[in-house]
């Protein structure tokens, strides 16, 4: 599943997936999601694409 993160404030960022999807988390969802991927590393970067 691809998606793009975009950070809207410094508590939430907006994931974008690749079907047209979108939800709004908080650090601590975005963290959850990220384990829940398998991807291990803190990603702090305004934009970023995740390919899995």
């Amino acid at each position: 599943m691809s998606f793009q993160l975009n950070r809207i404030n410094p508590n939430q960022t907006q994931v974008l997936y690749q079907d047209g999807r979108f939800e709004t988390l908080t650090n601590e969802e975005l963290d959850d999601l990220m384990l829940q991927m398998g991807i291990s590393e803190k990603y702090d970067e305004m934009d970023s694409t995740i390919t899995d």
